[in-house]
């Protein structure tokens, strides 16, 4: 009679929770891109308005915010945490849906997905330029050729040209990665879960009243409202929620791992969600941008002394 298989310890028990709640965020904000795109619609079909999808999934999540800190009863951040919160809020909750709620109108989900692909690294660009960490040669010359495989794929897509659309998606790249670099400066003080809703909470005040503002006159389909309130309640909260946890409990190293898989899973939620077509030049353009990042995140990059 075989023996039985020994038990995991806490520590493997852990680690396979953080992959799956770190799986679990990736996936939430993999969907993003296709019901962001199913919310505001296309040129041809336009549903609810890109500054209104920017303000109102802010507002609803920073409503859900204000609820969750005063039930865990969190201390208000030091005053010195206030700027680079501000800052995580411009690029994050505002630049960032803005920028990309607008591209959406004019390109489908997946050119989308490619473009934004180079995210992470632009995000550890920005981290080296502002934190005045030392990037080894390597590390550039990956961020040189993702940002040129995303600019040939958004020349060959828009017949050797780039479009106004892309450089919004660029826009975007640019102001989450400046958004997550405010937001990291603080969560090395105060819980990442935390730095989030105290970020939205800070924007209230302004996108609360822009919602009520700039909330749709003309009706919209059940469809894009269903996107509206994925985007809320999903991306701009829950789905933080179970990253973090992912990466607390399974360390950030191996967890951080599975966010090269996100622009792939955009591109195969655009199939169902969206009905979009799947093209072998775009999954090629996406593997090579996942490769590279893939390979930039691994160079090194220090602290200058």
């Amino acid at each position: 009679m075989a023996a039985p298989a020994p038990r995991p310890d806490a520590a493997d028990r852990d680690a396979t929770r953080g992959l799956l709640l770190g799986g679990l965020g990736v996936l939430i904000f993999a969907a993003t891109l296709p019901m962001t795109r199913l919310a505001v619609g296309d040129a041809a079909a336009p549903q609810l308005p890109p500054a209104f999808v920017t303000a109102g999934r802010a507002a609803v999540a920073g409503l859900l915010s204000v609820l969750w800190l005063l039930w865990l009863r969190a201390p208000l951040p030091a005053r010195r945490h206030w700027p680079a919160l501000a800052v995580c809020a411009l690029g994050t909750v505002l630049g960032f849906p803005l920028f990309l709620a607008l591209a959406l109108r004019r390109v489908d989900a997946m050119h989308a997905a490619v473009v934004t692909g180079v995210l992470p690294l632009a995000t550890a660009a920005v981290a080296a330029i502002v934190l005045r960490q030392r990037a080894s040669t390597g590390f550039w010359g990956c961020a040189v050729a993702g940002c040129a495989l995303v600019i040939a794929y958004a020349g060959w897509q828009g017949a050797g040209v780039l479009t106004l659309a892309d450089g919004l998606l660029l826009l975007a790249v640019l102001s989450a990665a400046v958004g997550y670099v405010g937001g990291a400066r603080v969560s090395a003080s105060v819980p990442a879960p935390q730095v989030i809703c105290w970020v939205l909470v800070l924007s209230l005040p302004l996108v609360l009243p822009l919602a009520w503002w700039l909330r749709p006159l003309q009706p919209a389909s059940a469809a894009a409202w269903g996107g509206f309130a994925y985007v809320s309640l999903f991306s701009m909260w829950l789905g933080f929620f179970a990253w973090y946890r992912g990466l607390a409990l399974g360390g950030v190293m191996r967890v951080s791992q599975v966010q090269l898989l996100q622009p792939f899973l955009a591109l195969l939620f655009a199939v169902p969600i969206l009905g979009e077509r799947l093209d072998a030049a775009t999954v090629g353009f996406a593997l090579a941008v996942m490769a590279v990042v893939f390979v930039g995140r691994r160079m090194p990059v220090q602290a200058q002394r």
